[in-house]
């Protein structure tokens, strides 16, 4: 059997963390239908039997019915293909969710809280999902498979435990008693970066999910598993270290940030090193594709404690809070900077 597994789409979610430019929200949810097409349409491509999307696929608190209308559309497009939903934190099969109120394609399944097995003639599919934005059931410990000649799955959304411990508000599962299953392949959602259970976001949420995202595409032939990672967003969020050292102006590091190649990745530049200007960046000079800058530079300049100027005496107030620990170095910085702009205009 073959089959695709994608979690934690999270379709109309406002991108607030990633929205210092503008419209790049409005983008990044139309790469969302982008990535989920790509997905659909490899399925369509590859004949594929099973798709597992394990929670999260959309944001219950913004989701439109004109998306989940565009979701449907999609799903009806791969007739052939078995669907099954198991409902996450974002979510959760609640009375007002349009899992329990939209009559979805005719292919779909969606699991509630209570452990279900639907039976198919080449495999069994295990499956429950979360009832409320939290949830902790542990419906794991009542699961026994009922035919281990057959290929067995389980689908759920939660937060992998190490040890017998299962506290937590996220469906918490201990990876001890789901190793002592014998599933012969777990699709689960929640984390969103890609591992043995977990295929990672469809798409990147921001700069805390940086690298590659998409989905996984397995086969099971004869009790054995081959899993390969494919690609289906358009681009990553990267994070880079930048020196300005040699940098002697605010005009001159806009030029220097306006030259790097970004191609169609997003950035966030960590600025570094000590400078020898004041650093007052205009987002809106710089690139697009730059959406953050952070300044964890040091200030390089000659500090002269001269008593005759409202500088001088300025200077000399703060180094003595520095020395007296009445202030940390940041902190000193930060007002060293504010005294070289009043005193230097």
């Amino acid at each position: 059997m073959k089959f695709v597994h994608l979690a934690d789409v999270h379709f109309d979610v406002p991108f607030t963390t990633i929205s210092d430019r503008a419209d790049l929200g409005q983008e990044r949810r139309l790469e969302q239908r982008a990535a989920f097409k790509r997905a659909i349409d490899f399925i369509k491509e590859n004949k594929i039997d099973y798709l597992f999307i394990s929670g999260d696929l959309y944001e219950q608190e913004y989701i439109r019915k004109s998306t989940i209308i565009y979701i449907n559309n999609l799903f009806k497009e791969i007739k052939d293909t078995k669907i099954f939903i198991a409902p996450g934190n974002h979510d959760p099969y609640i009375k007002e969710s349009y899992y329990n109120n939209f009559e979805w394609s005719d292919n779909v399944k969606i699991f509630t809280s209570y452990v279900e097995n639907v039976e198919n003639e080449d495999v069994n599919i295990y499956g429950y999902g979360f009832n409320d934005y939290k949830m902790n059931l542990n419906q794991l410990k009542d699961i026994s498979i009922k035919d281990k000649n057959k290929i067995n799955i389980l689908i759920t959304h939660g937060m992998i435990i190490e040890g017998n411990e299962t506290k937590g508000d996220y469906n918490p599962i201990s990876v001890k008693e789901l190793k002592s299953k014998g599933f012969d392949y777990v699709a689960l959602g929640h984390i969103h970066k890609r591992d043995e259970y977990y295929p990672g976001s469809l798409i990147s949420m921001g700069f805390d999910e940086i690298g590659e995202h998409g989905f996984i595409y397995g086969e099971i032939i004869n009790k054995k598993l081959t899993t390969k990672f494919i690609k289906a967003d358009s681009r990553e969020f990267k994070k880079i270290d930048f020196y300005v050292s040699n940098i002697y102006s605010e005009d001159e590091l806009i030029e220097k940030l306006n030259s790097i190649k970004t191609e169609n990745n997003l950035y966030e530049i960590n600025l570094i090193g000590q400078r020898n200007f004041i650093i007052n960046l205009n987002l809106k000079l710089i690139q697009k594709n730059i959406i953050k800058i952070k300044n964890n530079t040091n200030l390089k300049i000659e500090i002269k404690e001269n008593n005759n100027t409202l500088k001088g005496i300025s200077i000399k107030k703060l180094n003595e809070k520095l020395k007296n620990n009445e202030i940390n170095k940041k902190e000193y910085d930060e007002i060293l900077e504010l005294i070289i702009k009043i005193f230097n205009k």
